[in-house]
C-alpha cells in the first residue's frame, strides 16, 4: 500500500551503529529524507555519515546557522556532501535567534532577512559557479567576498541543491515563497497559524516571483508523542514545548495563538535558571497546541487534518529532557503507527 503522506525524520549526531541503524531504518520505512539540525554541532558532518549508510535518502540540514559560517564555506560543505552523497544534499538553511548567534558564535545578527537573502544568494552562486574560476567579488552589506582566484578541484555533482528556509513570522514565509524550494515549517507551528499565517504569507511570497503554490515544498515539522496514556505523553513533551517558549524573539507567535501569558513566564523562569518554574509556566493546554500527544488515532487524526495544506511532513519526539529508553520508544511508535 502507498504511504499517505511523504514523511521525513530528525537524526541528530549518534554513535555509529546507532547512526547506521536510523538511518537504515528510515531508507527501508521509504521515508524522503531525513534532516540533521544544527543545535551543538555543524549538521554536514552526520549527513555525510547518513550518506554511506544510505542509498536513496534526501539529506537535509535541518538547519544551518546562516551566519556562523561563511558562506564559502557551507557552500563548500554542501557541495562535498552532494557529491559524497550523489546527489542528495538538500539545504535547509535560516538565523535562528539573536543570541545564539551573537552569545555563542559571536557573529554579527545585522537584520536577519536581509542577511538571510544575501547569504542564500552568495552560497547559490558559489555553488552554480565555483568550478568555473568566474565568481569575482561578492560585495554586498553582510556578505563581502573576494572570490577571483577560487576554483573547485572538479564540478559539482549539481550545479543547483535544493535551498529550504525556514520561518516562525510572516516575512520568512514570504521570503521562502519568493526564493526557495522548501519552507520547513518550525516546530512551534500550530494549526492555526499555519493557516490564519503560513498559507496567506507563503501565497504573497510565491505570487512576488511568479511561481505557482508546486514551485515550493512545504514541510510541517512535528513534535509527536503517541502515547495512550494521553497525561504522560503531555509530561514528556512538555520539557521541550518549555524550551522553546522561552525564547523571547518567538513572544509575539505565542501571544498570538493563547499562550502570551506562558510565554512571558517561561522567560522569566530562564532568565533566573529555575527549572521546576519553567517546567510549571509551560501549562498542559500549551503543550497540546503545539504538539501532537495521545493516542495513535488522535495523532494520526491532527496530521491527517493538516495534509491538506503541508506538502510533507517531518514527524519528530520531542526530545528535551527525555531519557534514551524513553526517547527510543516514542521513536518506534511513530514508526509503528506513520511508517509501516
Amino acid at each position: 500500500m502507498a504511504r499517505k503522506h511523504r514523511l521525513w525524520a530528525l537524526v541528530p549526531a549518534l554513535p555509529k551503529d546507532m547512526l547506521n541503524a536510523a538511518v537504515r531504518q528510515y531508507e527501508a520505512a521509504g521515508l524522503e529524507g531525513i534532516w540533521t539540525p544544527q543545535l551543538y554541532g555543524s549538521p554536514f558532518v552526520p549527513l555525510a555519515a547518513a550518506a554511506m549508510a544510505s542509498e536513496r535518502l534526501k539529506l537535509g540540514s535541518g538547519v544551518a546557522l546562516a551566519f556562523v559560517r561563511s558562506p564559502l564555506e557551507t557552500a563548500s560543505s554542501v557541495l562535498d556532501l552532494d557529491l559524497i552523497s550523489g546527489g542528495r544534499a538538500v539545504l535547509g538553511i535560516g538565523p535562528s535567534i539573536r543570541w545564539w548567534n551573537e552569545d555563542w558564535y559571536g557573529v554579527r545578527y545585522g537584520k536577519p532577512l536581509a542577511h538571510l537573502r544575501e547569504v542564500v544568494a552568495a552560497v547559490r552562486t558559489i555553488i552554480e559557479h565555483g568550478h568555473t574560476g568566474t565568481l569575482g567579488r561578492l560585495d554586498g552589506e553582510y556578505v563581502k567576498l573576494d572570490l577571483q582566484r577560487f576554483h573547485t578541484l572538479a564540478p559539482p555533482a549539481r550545479t543547483r541543491v535544493p535551498v529550504y528556509l525556514p520561518a516562525v513570522f510572516e516575512k520568512t514565509c514570504e521570503m521562502a515563497g519568493e526564493l526557495a524550494d522548501g519552507l520547513p515549517g518550525h516546530p512551534i507551528w500550530n494549526a492555526r497559524w499555519v493557516r490564519e499565517r503560513v498559507v496567506p504569507h507563503l501565497a504573497t511570497g510565491l505570487q512576488r516571483s511568479g511561481r505557482a503554490r508546486s514551485a515550493i515544498d512545504l514541510n510541517l515539522f512535528l513534535f509527536v508523542a503517541i502515547n495512550e496514556d494521553r497525561r504522560q505523553a503531555i509530561e514528556d513533551a512538555r520539557e521541550t514545548i518549555a524550551f522553546y517558549g522561552q525564547m523571547a524573539q518567538y513572544e509575539r507567535y505565542y501571544e498570538y495563538i493563547g499562550f502570551g501569558d506562558e510565554a512571558r513566564a517561561l522567560q522569566r523562569a530562564a532568565a533566573a535558571g529555575d527549572q521546576a518554574a519553567l517546567r510549571a509556566a509551560c501549562s498542559d493546554a500549551m503543550v497540546e497546541a503545539i504538539a501532537l500527544v495521545g493516542p495513535p488515532d488522535e495523532v494520526r487524526r491532527r496530521v491527517d487534518e493538516l495534509a491538506g495544506i503541508a506538502d510533507s511532513f517531518t514527524l519528530a519526539i520531542p526530545f528535551y529532557g527525555m531519557a534514551p529508553d524513553k526517547a527510543a520508544w516514542y521513536t518506534q511508535r511513530i514508526a509503528e503507527v506513520f511508517y509501516t
